[in-house]
């Protein structure tokens, strides 16, 4: 079984999971993550490889870290993660990509990213949840941040933190890659209500 197959069914048995555990129907979960619910269902079903947006949605929506949507098993309190099972979730065939390095629940999701962004290249993000919080280090090249329309330049060694619940999109406008360790703090979930 290829790594795709198993982050497939691992995705589908989490989001089932999470969803019967948060007490979200179908539909709920739909509305909450402005995703199809034939999107969910094929999900659930193992059917399709959503994009990264589609599970950044439904991770936020379920108040979950992609981590915990793609983790084949919840782990001891300890989890060291081979540089081999990092996960690559975002990539152009220019060569840019966003790598998940770990994560975990604490008290709402922790996520830590690897990116590369090569010259001319971006990534867009909706707004994340009320209350969510991005922290980036830039090891290379200049990263051009534009949050809610306004454009901040990061040069390597600088860092960045930013409430993430505005639209967001990290740019390379220079000519080097651009190199940067993210992490992204999502508060907990608000409990669903009980009909």
């Amino acid at each position: 079984m290829s790594d795709l197959d198993l982050l497939t069914q691992s995705l589908a048995r989490n989001v089932k999971r999470w969803r019967t555990e948060r007490g979200f129907t179908l539909d709920a979960l739909a509305a909450r993550a402005a995703v199809s619910r034939g999107m969910l269902i094929q999900i659930e079903q193992a059917r399709t490889n959503p994009s990264l947006g589609t599970v950044v949605k439904i991770g936020d929506a379920l108040g979950v870290s992609i981590t915990t949507l793609l983790d084949y098993e919840r782990g001891p309190k300890v989890r060291v993660v081979p540089a081999d099972q990092a996960v690559r979730l975002w990539h152009t065939d220019a060569g840019s990509y966003s790598r998940l390095l770990a994560g975990a629940e604490a008290p709402g999701p922790l996520e830590m990213w690897d990116w590369l962004l090569v010259p001319g290249e971006s990534s867009g993000s909706d707004p994340h949840p009320l209350g969510t919080v991005e922290i980036a280090h830039v090891t290379a090249g200049e990263l051009t941040l534009t949050v809610d329309g306004t454009e901040h330049r990061v040069p390597a060694g600088a860092s960045v933190t930013f409430e993430a619940d505005a639209p967001h999109r990290y740019a390379n406008l220079g000519e080097v890659p651009t190199r940067m360790v993210l992490t992204v703090s999502v508060p907990p979930p608000a409990t669903a209500p009980v009909h």
